[in-house]
């Protein structure tokens, strides 16, 4: 299966920035069948995050950005950015780490569950 990715970094290489507070999103289009990957490009987006403050209707200007993104992977994310994502049917994980190996893992992740809801 195809999904296409947007990774909060900072630099690339690691999955390591909070959803509101990133600058810039890679997008990787990822194959979960043979578990390869490619980054398509960049997203630069302006944090909507200041401390605890948040703006609903910055999180959703910021959600619609990836609307035609399968995942969203960070190293952390907060109840109304997960909402502002899951109503445009973007799922977020916190996966921290090298972006191959939290790629990886969601991979997995997602081929386990499409094995487990076909039981």
């Amino acid at each position: 299966m195809k999904y296409k990715i947007a990774v909060a970094s900072t630099d690339g290489k690691v999955v390591n920035q909070h959803f509101g507070r990133a600058e810039v999103f890679y997008i990787v289009a990822a194959d979960s069948r043979d578990m390869t990957f490619t980054y398509e490009g960049s997203r630069k987006t302006v944090p909507v995050c200041k401390g605890q403050e948040h703006d609903e209707t910055q999180l959703k200007a910021l959600a619609v950005l990836f609307e035609d993104c399968d995942y969203v992977l960070v190293s952390r994310i907060g109840a109304g950015a997960r909402a502002a994502l899951e109503q445009n049917h973007i799922e977020a994980f916190e996966l921290p780490g090298y972006i191959e190996d939290s790629i990886r893992r969601l991979l997995t992740y997602t081929e386990l569950r499409k094995l487990l809801n076909e039981v």
